[in-house]
């Protein structure tokens, strides 16, 4: 039996160029409020590998710089931080970084979390759960290969823990959107009046890529079933473009 989600009416509201502002109050996300422990685990690597060089272990290794405290001169959002990380500073003396996203999330993540973030209560996966997920109730292998288990439909799955991190796979297993390309943000708000209305703020990089992302497959299916998917067929979809 198909369980129909009571939702009224649904907004969706798709910004480019930049974070849109929730309230008048509320500007632009600063950063994610949460960030996967397998990217902060990633990030102190990337740390102690490529800026304990210079900025020290506990990140005051520069005069006038302490990047325990979360807070940076140069830098308010997660998109600020990663674009001062790639151009570096030549004033300072920090060179650029050519980081892909993937490393740079868990770099952000790991500065975010600095503070607080013992390398000592970082747990490795299960190797057996996960192969039993798999192989198993997941139905991965109906797609997927890894060594010689599984179906040659989709990628092979192989080895690509040593070409994504954890946190990588992650959130392109529980959130797809946020590994597209030209991805920001998105924040879904539900009506303090009417919690039967609903308010998603998507924010991209370019209208572009925003096009090209509701142009996916499974978008395009989701399109199609809104209204077998809520109780009073109800969808608006407003653009807006950053202008401050």
């Amino acid at each position: 039996m198909q369980k129909t989600i009571a939702v009224a009416f649904l907004v969706i509201v798709l910004a480019v160029g930049g974070s849109t502002a929730v309230s008048s109050q509320q500007g632009a996300q600063l950063h994610d409020s949460q960030y996967p422990e397998v990217d902060i685990a990633l990030g102190a690597g990337l740390y102690s590998a490529r800026c304990a060089p210079c900025h020290g272990a506990q990140g005051d290794g520069i005069g006038g710089v302490n990047l325990r405290s979360g807070t940076f001169r140069n830098a308010i959002t997660d998109r600020d931080l990663a674009g001062f990380i790639r151009a570096g500073s030549p004033t300072a003396g920090m060179p650029p970084f050519a980081l892909d996203d993937t490393d740079m999330a868990g770099i952000i993540a790991y500065l975010r979390n600095m503070n607080s973030f013992d390398a000592g209560t970082v747990k490795a996966g299960n190797v057996a759960q996960g192969r039993a997920v798999f192989e198993g109730k997941g139905s991965c292998t109906k797609c997927h290969r890894v060594g010689r288990v599984g179906s040659h439909v989709g990628p092979n799955l192989t080895d690509i823990g040593s070409v994504r991190s954890a946190g990588a796979l992650q959130r392109s297993l529980v959130e797809p959107t946020s590994q597209e390309e030209g991805f920001v943000n998105y924040d879904l708000h539900q009506g303090t009046e009417d919690p039967d209305l609903f308010y998603l703020y998507e924010n991209w990089d370019s209208a572009e890529l925003l096009d090209a992302h509701l142009a996916a497959p499974h978008l395009v299916e989701f399109a199609g079933r809104l209204d077998d998917l809520v109780a009073e067929p109800g969808l608006t979809i407003t653009r807006l473009r950053r202008t401050a």
